[in-house]
């Protein structure tokens, strides 16, 4: 018989049996496909191992995420860990310059952590218009990520479209008037309606506002008891800084008294005089901007909505130029979270 001799393996060659590191860079992690069947845009970005943190592989494929948001508009990540709001604020701080503060602000927010807000805490049963995030200032996030914490029992959507397709739905003849007349913003604080000036400006110091006024090219006028009146002009369309595309980049639609219900319409004209409305939106010059001009834009945005429903986890980053956003009404709890990076102006475009 032959004896046989095991040897033990060595140290060394012990070295070599040990878990070899998953290489996190490139796609060899994920799946990629679409939200939407017949839409390009958002990108569906999915793992394709269990339990793989988005940090983690964002940061090992920032300029992969940056190249499909730039080619598609937005990034929908999906199904991936995202252990906390922490963790969504570092995800967003990864691409960002600057993590921006809501400033001039039109709509009410909460902090939640960091910089990271609440999302429009208008009630459950309100429709959000179709914007770009603070399209009715001179300056604005050039990025904007949504988190989705708690998703609604029925509906509570975030309909996205892109704005150069509006931009090319709407008439040659009503994009030219726009162009030429250009968009006018007026708000009226302190009616107990609205946004207090105090929340718009984030300080109990009027000087601070006058400060803010003058730098950002807005016109005010302080008025009896405290109240305040504000007009500012801003662009109709921007041209993207990246790929030059023309976009439909305003919210005159959204601020302009016709998006009032009419019976409310009625009330608060009544009530404060078209003058004294809380928001309202005209051309440059003052004139009155007709009903059905701003009907055909929302048909426009209608046309080229996309429509998702939210699953509890997704993180979704959006070009704020390329996509605009809304919101559906919904039923139920719903919790989504909002940061914002990298100011742009209406001069650097």
């Amino acid at each position: 018989m032959t004896n046989l001799t095991v040897e033990k393996p060595s140290l060394g060659s012990l070295k070599t049996l040990r878990r070899k590191p998953v290489a996190l860079a490139g796609e060899n992690l994920i799946n990629v496909g679409r939200v939407v069947e017949d839409s390009s845009m958002p990108i569906l970005v999915e793992p394709a191992v269990e339990a793989l943190d988005l940090l983690t592989w964002l940061q090992n494929n920032q300029q992969l995420v940056l190249n499909k948001v730039g080619a598609a508009g937005g990034v929908l990540f999906r199904g991936f860990q995202v252990a906390s709001i922490a963790d969504f604020e570092a995800c967003v701080a990864l691409f960002a310059d600057e993590l921006l503060d809501y400033t001039y602000r039109s709509t009410p927010r909460s902090e939640v952590a960091g910089k990271i807000l609440s999302s429009t805490e208008y009630p459950a049963g309100q429709h959000i218009p179709m914007h770009n995030e603070m399209s009715y200032s001179r300056s604005w996030p050039a990025k904007i990520w949504f988190h989705c914490v708690t998703a609604a029992d029925d509906q509570g959507e975030t309909p996205l479209t892109d704005s150069h397709r509006v931009f090319e739905r709407i008439s040659p003849a009503t994009r030219e008037l726009f162009m030429e007349k250009g968009v006018a913003y007026i708000r009226n604080y302190g009616e107990g309606v609205d946004l207090p000036w105090q929340d718009v400006f984030q300080t109990e110091d009027r000087s601070q506002v006058e400060t803010f006024c003058n730098r950002a090219g807005i016109e005010f006028e302080w008025l009896d008891a405290g109240r305040l009146r504000t007009r500012q002009e801003a662009q109709v369309v921007a041209k993207h800084p990246a790929n030059g595309k023309m976009l439909w980049f305003n919210q005159a639609h959204l601020f302009h008294v016709s998006s009032l219900d009419p019976m409310i319409r009625e009330f608060m004209i009544g009530e404060f005089t078209e003058a004294g409305l809380p928001r309202n939106a005209t051309f440059a010059d003052g004139s009155t901007i007709p009903d059905e001009l701003l009907d055909e834009i929302r048909e426009a945005y209608r046309q080229e909505m996309v429509v998702f429903p939210w699953q509890e986890g997704d993180v979704l980053f959006l070009d704020n130029m390329q996509v605009a956003h809304g919101r559906r009404p919904f039923k139920g709890q719903r919790k989504v979270v909002v940061g914002m990076a990298d100011a742009v102006t209406e001069a650097g475009v």
